[in-house]
């Protein structure tokens, strides 16, 4: 939590999803960072694949009309934040392309560094337990790791992480969109988030007092 002396963490939670279950998660933890006193602002990605493959999939094409009311994510969110946690499906054990797509526009603030010295995590679905979710989560951090980023991982810090087994991030299995977000799922989203705002609080008060 902030005193009120102190102005909130600045959290940007940005995520692709392409039928609604990582969206879901992204909404658990902006809400738990809000609760937890932060300044939050969910962004998606944008939508990069054509008509016809929406179309193709009724789940995918309904998911993006009831999503159309968050806005993008433009890099201006990530200077903005004092921290950032991203949200993708695996795709063959790596990030989407469309969360991809957005993290190379940032080469304008890497360049001018200032992507660095803020708080980033990350958070994955995939269809199968073993369908990549580590992996992808290890290939989204290289990204923080060149921006020169501070990784808070929410490792088993809390009982509710032993109940979800991921240390790299929250992560949850949809199977073909039949296994929706669940409890286990929810209290890891909430752990993240709320350590997330706690670490970024306790960094940005330590810069401070060290001048």
């Amino acid at each position: 939590m902030t005193s009120p002396t102190t102005s909130p963490v600045k959290l940007a939670v940005v995520y692709y999803s392409s039928t609604g279950t990582t969206a879901e998660i992204a909404r658990e933890i902006a809400e738990t960072a809000e609760k937890a006193g932060a300044e939050v602002r969910l962004r998606r990605a944008a939508e990069t694949a054509p008509d016809a493959a929406l179309d193709a999939n009724p789940a995918w094409r309904a998911h993006a009309t009831a999503d159309a009311g968050t806005a993008h994510a433009e890099p201006g969110d990530i200077e903005w934040a004092d921290a950032v946690v991203f949200g993708s499906p695996t795709r063959f054990g790596n990030v989407a392309a469309q969360l991809k797509q957005f993290l190379d526009t940032l080469g304008g603030l890497w360049a001018q560094g200032l992507l660095a010295d803020k708080v980033y995590s990350g958070f994955v679905t995939s269809s199968t337990r073993h369908g990549g979710q580590e992996a992808t989560l290890l290939a989204l951090y290289q990204s923080v790791h060149h921006f020169g980023g501070i990784l808070v991982a929410p490792g088993y810090t809390d009982p509710a992480k032993f109940a979800d087994g991921n240390p790299y991030g929250t992560s949850h299995v949809a199977g073909r969109g039949d296994l929706p977000v669940d409890e286990v799922t929810r209290a890891a989203a909430r752990v993240q988030a709320e350590r997330m705002v706690r670490i970024t609080a306790a960094l940005r008060a330590g810069l401070t007092a060290a001048g």
